[in-house]
């Protein structure tokens, strides 16, 4: 509670602020974008700009982000910060968060985890824990408004917290189903747009999440 209240008065005091600042996202999927598409014009608001740019997959986005942060080095701004976000799926995150960490680190950026100031750093790296799908099922609501029957899953404990469930979309898919939609299938883009359209980001279940849009707010302060 403490810190959704504390979330709350930062996200007012962003209109206040009077120096602008640009981000540029890097996501591994359009799935991620329609999520960032929906959800960040709430939060980066008056002069306040930003960019994203997808891969194609996990992949490609860990083969390419190093040749990705050098270019970035050549031409950063102080009023610029990059954000990278990847899901976790199967990968130590200790491990996954350190590759990050050493990419930007070669590629001459600072990094949030770096600086213990929090505004001197250009490089921020979120991990989704394990998948996007988790900060979808941290927001029943959400699901409900865009899938209205649905049922009251987040009843259950082991929905209680949306990090812990291995495989996010694979139960995401089960409980959309279970409700008589998708039933040949989840069309991931197409459901990542529904359900993020509804999202309410200070009541999500998911600590990732919130790590995330905590982090955005620390970005344009």
């Amino acid at each position: 509670m403490l810190e959704t209240l504390w979330l709350t008065k930062v996200v007012i005091n962003l209109s206040k602020e009077r120096d602008s600042m640009h981000l540029e996202i890097l996501v591994e999927e359009l799935s991620a974008r329609k999520v960032l598409d929906n959800l960040l014009p709430r939060l980066i608001i008056n002069e306040h700009t930003y960019r994203i740019i997808t891969y194609q997959g996990k992949p490609d986005m860990l083969k390419k982000l190093p040749g990705t942060l050098r270019g970035y080095s050549n031409w950063i701004s102080n009023d610029m910060r990059i954000i990278i976000l990847i899901d976790l799926d199967n990968d130590n995150c200790i491990e996954l968060k350190q590759r990050l960490e050493d990419n930007a680190i070669k590629a001459n950026l600072s990094t949030k985890s770096q600086n213990s100031s929090q505004s001197h750093f250009q490089v921020m790296n979120r991990i989704a824990i394990e998948e996007i799908e988790a900060w979808f099922l941290g927001d029943a609501e959400a699901i409900r408004t865009a899938y209205p029957r649905v049922s009251y899953y987040e009843r259950k404990e082991k929905y209680r917290n949306p990090d812990t469930i291995s495989g996010a979309w694979e139960t995401l898919e089960r409980i959309l189903q279970n409700a008589g939609y998708f039933l040949s299938g989840l069309r991931k883009v197409e459901v990542a747009d529904n359900i993020s359209q509804n999202m309410q980001p200070l009541k999500n279940r998911s600590k990732s999440f919130l790590t995330f849009w905590d982090g955005i707010v620390t970005c344009l302060n």
